[in-house]
Formats: C-alpha cells, sequence, structure tokens
C-alpha cells in the first residue's frame, strides 16, 4: 500500500507532492523507505507534502502501466490542484527509461506546469546549472542501462533453466503439479494453487500425480 501524505499547514510551506515507485512487490519496505528519505528532504527545504502518487510493483521502463505517474502528469499539467513541486527519491525512480528523452520530457512538462521535480536522495540539485544537467542526464543513461543488461542476464538464465527441464511461471499442464526442488536436486513439496516459492535458489517442475 502507497504511504499517505500530509495536509497542509499554516506555516506557508511551499506545497508539494510525493512520488514513490518500487519495481517489484518483493521490495516490501520501497516505499516506506522512499517516502521517509522524501519527508525528511521536505522539513529541510520547506516544503509540506499534500498527495501522494505511487506505482507499487511497477517496471519503470514504460509509462503505459504506471498509473500513477500517468495520473500525476494528468493533475500537474492541467493544474487541477495547486502542487508547486514534485518530489521524488532519485532518478531512477522517476523512470529507467530506455529513451533517455523520455524521461526529460516528462520532467519538463511539470516543470513548465510549475511544479518542478526534486530528487531528494541525489547528491547535486535539479537546478538547471551545468553540472547538475550532466549529472541528470548521467544518472538517467545508467537508470536506462541498468534495465537493459538486467533483462539481457534474466532471459538468459531463464533459457538455461528452460534447458534443463525447469518450468518458468505459468500454470502446470493438464495432469501436472508443481514440484519444488532444492538447489542439491532433491525433492522438497508440491506446491499447491496460488503457492510459491520462497527461497530463490529452489526451482519448480512440473510432474505428475
Amino acid at each position: 500500500m502507497c504511504p499517505v501524505g500530509g495536509t497542509m499547514t499554516a506555516d506557508l510551506r511551499i506545497p508539494a507532492i510525493q512520488y514513490l515507485r518500487m519495481s517489484t512487490e518483493h521490495q516490501q519496505y520501497s516505499l516506506e523507505n522512499q517516502s521517509a528519505a522524501i519527508r525528511m528532504y521536505a522539513e529541510s527545504h520547506g516544503f509540506e507534502i499534500v498527495q501522494t502518487y505511487c506505482d507499487a510493483a511497477k517496471s519503470g521502463i514504460v509509462l503505459k502501466h504506471r498509473y500513477g505517474l500517468r495520473q500525476l502528469l494528468h493533475d500537474v499539467v492541467t493544474q487541477a490542484a495547486p502542487y508547486r513541486a514534485i518530489l521524488v527519491y532519485d532518478v531512477s525512480r522517476w523512470g529507467r527509461f530506455q529513451d533517455t528523452e523520455g524521461s526529460a520530457h516528462y520532467e519538463f512538462l511539470c516543470k513548465a506546469a510549475g511544479a518542478p521535480v526534486h530528487y531528494c536522495a541525489e547528491t547535486f540539485a535539479n537546478d538547471g546549472t551545468l553540472p547538475s544537467l550532466i549529472m541528470k542526464a548521467l544518472k538517467r543513461t545508467i537508470a536506462g542501462e541498468y534495465s537493459r543488461e538486467l533483462s539481457v542476464k534474466v532471459l538468459e538464465g531463464q533459457r538455461r533453466l528452460a534447458r534443463l527441464g525447469f518450468k518458468q511461471g505459468g500454470r502446470p499442464g493438464y495432469g501436472l503439479k508443481r514440484l519444488l526442488i532444492s538447489p542439491n536436486g532433491l525433492p522438497k513439496q508440491t506446491l499447491e494453487s496460488g503457492e510459491r516459492k520462497s527461497i530463490a535458489t529452489d526451482r519448480v517442475n512440473p510432474h505428475s500425480w
């Protein structure tokens, strides 16, 4: 569940929204950690978090399935609420777009609407100076390259396991069940519908009843 932002107070702080994203549902504390760091940044820089948008278990490669970011962009561009800043943990949480111009484009839309993006955990200020522009471009490239390299490694790993006879997701065929196999190749237990392995090094193999 996405953490809930605060409400406006009477101390005339700048109204801001926070955007949170984690890539998989296994990153149990990612959203809370991001939100905690953003709150500290907001308190020290005069912002008041009035709204939270988040994408839980969503890849940062494309915008299509990131409903939180899509809603954020819509609200900011149409000025549906008086947000003056967008607080994000770091460049990679904004997105791991394969085309770095996509990341820059969405950020520019927010800036043009009067709500610039602040990367709270980065070592540079997103202030438009030459050093910050260079660092941001580098971080965007690194974020995209990380996803490309990870995709290649995951695909090759899946191919290798498939060649060894291990199932790579999906329902077992008719008359088969999923058998959990230890790293030593020993059967451990049969997985029922909805059950999943809890140890990454275990493997799943279809077997007859």
